[in-house]
């Protein structure tokens, strides 16, 4: 409370009204905006206005738009002629944000970079942010050990903020304290809920999804190989992808060679944390490519995926995961107009409450 009384009292830079360019950036996004994502749009800039530093968590559903927002923050921050460092918990994350915040601001000159254990010249990269090279720094960890970064942004962005921990958190409020702060999270930890509730931070939510967005159909069954089979082929039929996820490394191996065995003809691959960097980057690019249709996965693909052809996954040993993890891991499908699966498996005597 100490640290953020001293933040309340600092002065931070005064961001100008919206230009042009900004109008244009909110008029590029391809989907409507809900009537949300606008109130929280209107929130972030009113903060990044005001001379004090901003410290705002968004709390919405999986896949309700909060990236978009981001975006948008990032880009005022851009026009300002100020520096942003967007956080991730996880390389394939910060990869996809990559690929999204290049797809958005890269027409209008800005500059992005990303840092993480799957990119080459990190180094390099960090003193180009120093430098003033680069507009937007993307990445995971590496990013709050380096506190002259820290202290060249004045945004800060962080992705799903209950994947960081609460030292690193406050690290990063201590060494930059004039910063504008937003975070993100569909499932925020108590504490940063109690810190929203109590005034301490200000709260925005997302609480309508977006136009033609269906609720995923959810069920949870006995472990059976024939009702997983079943799952798979029916969204083959289709047209779709499958993630299939389990948290034990051996487990998922024998459910992958089992079912290349049982399915044959089905195209699938498997992924999990410690795979070589280069392999796991390049299986996430197949997938979302679609050059297979079942992806075997640990919870490496808990957070932030989005690949909209994946509609239904199956979740084994559901008993052994958090119901943050199970609502974060359902919300990986359902990301479009397209009706969409999460079927639970629990072994045979498992009592669950």
């Amino acid at each position: 409370i100490k640290v953020y009384a001293e933040r309340k009292q600092k002065k931070g830079f005064k961001y100008d009204e919206d230009s042009y360019l900004q109008n244009e950036l909110e008029a590029s996004f391809i989907y409507e905006d809900t009537e949300d994502q606008n109130r929280v749009t209107l929130d972030i800039k009113k903060d990044m206005q005001s001379d004090q530093p901003m410290d705002r968590l968004i709390c919405g559903d999986v896949g309700f738009g909060k990236t978009e927002i981001a975006i948008r923050a990032v880009f005022y921050a851009f026009i300002n002629n100020k520096k942003a460092v967007v956080l991730a918990p996880t390389t394939i994350l910060s990869q996809q944000l990559y690929s999204w915040f290049n797809d958005r601001l890269k027409a209008f000159g800005c500059n992005i970079f990303q840092v993480s254990r799957l990119t080459k010249n990190n180094k390099e990269k960090f003193k180009d942010f120093l430098l003033g090279k680069t507009d937007v720094l993307i990445g995971t960890h590496s990013i709050i050990k380096n506190q002259e970064v820290l202290k060249k942004a004045s945004l800060l962005v962080v992705d799903e903020e209950h994947r960081f921990g609460v030292k690193d958190k406050e690290k990063i409020i201590k060494i930059s304290p004039h910063c504008n702060f937003l975070s993100m999270s569909a499932t925020p930890i108590p504490r940063t809920l109690q810190f929203a509730l109590s005034g301490i931070r200000n709260i925005s939510t997302l609480l309508t999804a977006p136009v033609e967005r269906r609720p995923i159909i959810t069920n949870v069954h006995v472990f059976n190989l024939k009702t997983i089979a079943n799952y798979i082929l029916k969204e083959l039929n289709r047209s779709g992808q499958v993630y299939f996820v389990d948290n034990s490394v051996d487990s998922l191996k024998r459910m992958f060679n089992y079912f290349q065995k049982e399915l044959p003809n089905i195209k699938s691959s498997y992924l999990y944390g410690g795979m070589e960097k280069n392999k796991i980057k390049k299986t996430m690019n197949r997938f979302r490519e679609k050059n297979f249709s079942v992806l075997f996965s640990t919870t490496i693909i808990e957070s932030g995926i989005d690949v909209s052809a994946a509609n239904t996954i199956i979740i084994n040993n559901a008993h052994m995961f958090g119901l943050s993890q199970l609502h974060q891991l359902r919300g990986r499908v359902g990301r479009s107009d397209i009706q969409s699966y999460a079927a639970l498996f629990i072994p045979k005597n498992k009592q669950i409450t």
